[in-house]
């Protein structure tokens, strides 16, 4: 649009205020089918040479722990603690990672006000 133009006339039936709460609508819909997803997709985190594994989903639900046996030695916990923290910690972080990158390709293209998309 050139300098000093008027912006182009409204559709009376408001075009594009319609197609914005199309697109809206579309994205939510779109944002529940991926928040569906992430329940069901998993990330696995193994720390320590595989003596702990980590199952979480894209909703940071554990959804399982291995364990070497070595480690339920008592004179393991220590170390037993220290690997469940770091392979927790890093299941998390991946599991939100995973959950941005849909999320985001769910908004990717919209002209987003800054702090609404992922």
């Amino acid at each position: 649009m050139a300098r000093g133009m008027p912006p182009p006339p409204m559709n009376p039936r408001g075009g594009q205020s319609q197609n914005m709460m199309r697109q809206i609508q579309e994205m939510q819909e779109r944002m529940l089918l991926e928040q569906q997803a992430l329940g069901a997709a998993t990330v696995e985190v193994s720390v320590g040479g595989g003596a702990v594994t980590v199952v979480m989903n894209g909703h940071q639900k554990v959804q399982e722990i291995q364990l070497d046996p070595q480690l339920l030695d008592p004179a393991e916990v220590d170390m037993l603690r220290d690997l469940l923290i770091t392979a927790m910690n890093q299941a998390v972080e991946r599991s939100q990672a995973l959950a941005h990158a849909r999320m985001s390709d769910v908004t990717k293209g919209l002209q987003l006000p800054p702090g609404l998309g992922f």
